[in-house]
């Protein structure tokens, strides 16, 4: 946190909210919250902080960028009822998605690398013929509702069987699907993923693509470092506790 803080400095939730950025209503719901220990009061009633308190919160605003607000929220609770283990799970299951988000980013690669203005991209294996909305939604692990909603959002376009009335998917069509699943594990919302759809059908060039990638890298990154920052000042808190608790 980069200041010296004296054991037995008293501070009110002004000083922590001035500190950091915050309001004292924020610092007092923190409290109510359990993202802070329990603070003692004054004769008067007021609440009296610590520098224990001090790290309590640089830790929680340290975690919330790389674990979200509530993910930090609940290690921040779990730690302060000394259940060190439902913490590090937290924290765990945070690491954990961010691998896996960095795996479907490698998915998404591989997909586009095949790309070429005849072929569009290879993403998995040759399909010769046609399917259904049904299968086709399994083969995804999605709901048909979610297809539906993609074609209404101009993502995929099958055309329909005339007799039957169904929905097709062609080649062409389980492409743009694959695509379209694999963006959206990526946190893109479909009003960014229209544009790069169009690209891919025209082949007209990689540029779009390039960028969104580029941006997936760096948003992926920003979070591994957040969390290293995170518990670093998790850290100092767990150090912190242990010399003031029992």
């Amino acid at each position: 946190m980069g200041r010296n803080l004296q054991s037995g400095e008293k501070l009110r939730p002004v000083d922590l909210a001035r500190r950091h950025g915050l309001s004292t209503q924020a610092v007092r719901n923190y409290e109510d919250a359990g993202i802070l220990p329990a603070a003692d009061r004054s004769a008067t009633g007021y609440r009296v902080y610590t520098p224990l308190h001090e790290r309590a919160l640089g830790a929680f605003l340290a975690l919330v960028p790389g674990h979200s607000h509530r993910t930090a929220t609940a290690v921040m609770q779990a730690v302060n009822r000394c259940d060190l283990d439902e913490a590090f799970r937290l924290i765990d299951g945070s690491h954990a998605q961010l691998l896996d988000d960095r795996r479907t980013l490698q998915a998404v690669e591989r997909a586009l690398r095949g790309l070429s203005p005849r072929t569009g991209p290879a993403l998995g294996p040759p399909r010769s013929g046609r399917t259904f909305i049904g299968p086709l939604a399994a083969e995804l692990g999605v709901r048909a509702a979610t297809l539906r909603k993609w074609e209404q959002a101009g993502l995929v376009r099958p055309r329909r069987d005339p007799v039957t009335g169904y929905r097709v998917y062609d080649e062409a069509d389980v492409r743009d699907a694959r695509l379209v699943q694999q963006l959206r594990r990526g946190g893109y919302p479909l009003e960014q993923i229209a544009p790069l759809i169009t690209q891919v059908r025209t082949a007209g060039g990689l540029e779009p693509l390039e960028r969104a990638l580029r941006d997936w890298h760096g948003r992926l990154s920003a979070r591994g470092r957040a969390m290293l920052a995170g518990a670093a000042e998790l850290e100092a808190y767990l150090r912190a506790r242990g010399r003031v608790l029992p």
